[in-house]
């Protein structure tokens, strides 16, 4: 049987190849940081969600060497078997404190948190109106859910107005948005999206993996950014991002959510518990967020660079200005071909081209990070300009 279906996969592959789609995965011998090393070399690295440069930081790294003393490797169990410890419950204290909200249960990862909110609060009666751009995590989960399910264009409070009207007789009301859309780096109007939900009596969910930690004066997110903290009933997030980079994620919301999730969420009920390395590491960096203002003015600052270094030089940027920063380029094979010219010249990014983006509007996302320099934002744009009229000829 399986010859038949491996020459199937094999013409699949081929013409996922053709059509410049295939994704190679790079392998790097170094820790993540603002530079590492690739079979090419030592390159600069434009593309990680590193964004505070955390990753490697020392007190992290030394918080996660003494956690393994103190409590083990993993713990082998799911929470409510034998797999909870004191530093599981401190840890979402501590998140729930830092984002404003009554309580936090941890998952092994964003996209399980966001697969396991949908089935367990909504049923067939309910509805879920969903920003178009949404993550695939926040699609799937949905899709679990026997909930009437309902889609409206990205950021557009119309779109989302009409929704809501149309799903008046549904028993609860969720409207989920990203609070930043990965691929374009556009925040959610999360104040507007809140009076709709006070309007029409529907509640408000807010995947905020790529905030947390540095958008917002304090990085709390898009929520205390548009000053919404007490008005968001649920924010999703991760702890892979700018929280240190590992893994795992959360739900932070209502008290009574996070029970209910924690007696009905099939993901959380059947996965391992989090790590006790990444648990306690994930303290050190609520720690060093006290202070780490300096941190995000850096960002700011090289995000800006680039922004306008880029812009200067003719490219096309989707405005914002988020750390993310997309180069927009249109062709998928195109896009794919800009990525290895760049790595090339010592510059580490990525094109992203269709399903991962619309077709036709493959691009390179450029990620900044505080642990970039002056210099580093420079040479990545001269990276840029030089790689383009390479394409060129």
């Amino acid at each position: 049987m399986y010859a038949s279906v491996r020459d199937d996969l094999r013409t699949t592959l081929e013409e996922i190849r053709a059509a410049g789609l295939y994704k190679p995965e790079r392998v790097i011998g170094t820790p993540q940081s603002a530079s590492v090393s690739v079979a090419s070399g030592e390159v600069l690295n434009f593309c990680a969600n590193n964004y505070l440069g955390l990753a490697d930081h020392p007190e992290v790294v030394t918080a996660a060497k003494e956690a393994l003393d103190r409590w083990g490797y993993g713990m082998a169990s799911v929470r409510f078997i034998c797999g909870t410890q004191d530093v599981h419950k401190e840890l979402e204290a501590r998140l729930s404190a830092f984002l404003g909200q009554e309580d936090t249960i941890l998952y092994s990862s964003c996209f399980d948190a966001n697969g396991g909110v949908f089935e367990t609060l909504l049923g067939p009666e309910d509805a879920v109106i969903s920003d178009a751009l949404n993550h695939a995590s926040i699609i799937d989960g949905i899709r679990l859910s026997k909930a009437r399910r309902k889609r409206y264009a990205n950021r557009d409070l119309a779109d989302l107005e009409q929704q809501l009207k149309e799903t008046q007789d549904a028993r609860r009301r969720l409207i989920v948005t990203d609070g930043v859309f990965s691929m374009d780096g556009y925040v959610a109007p999360l104040a507007e999206i809140c009076d709709l939900a006070d309007r029409y009596d529907a509640m408000v969910m807010v995947d905020d993996s790529h905030a947390v930690g540095f958008v917002g004066p304090g990085g709390r997110g898009t929520p205390e950014l548009h000053g919404v903290m007490d008005r968001v009933d649920i924010i999703t997030g991760t702890l892979g991002k700018a929280l240190g980079g590992a893994s795992g994620g959360y739900v932070a919301a209502r008290a009574e959510i996070v029970e209910l999730l924690r007696q009905r969420s099939r993901p959380y009920l059947f996965s391992n518990s989090l790590a006790p390395v990444i648990a306690a590491a994930s303290l050190k960096v609520l720690d060093l967020l006290e202070s780490a203002g300096d941190l995000r003015e850096r960002l700011n600052a090289n995000t800006a660079l680039f922004r306008t270094k880029m812009t200067e030089a003719g490219f096309e940027i989707l405005p914002g200005d988020h750390a993310i920063a997309p180069v927009m380029i249109g062709d998928a094979a195109e896009a794919g071909r800009m990525a290895e010219l760049l790595l090339e010249r010592g510059v580490y990014v990525i094109g992203f081209s269709y399903p991962v983006v619309p077709m036709g509007q493959a691009r390179i996302r450029v990620q900044l990070s505080a642990a970039h320099s002056t210099e580093d934002v420079e040479r990545a744009v001269a990276a840029f300009i030089d790689a383009r009229e390479a394409l060129k000829g």
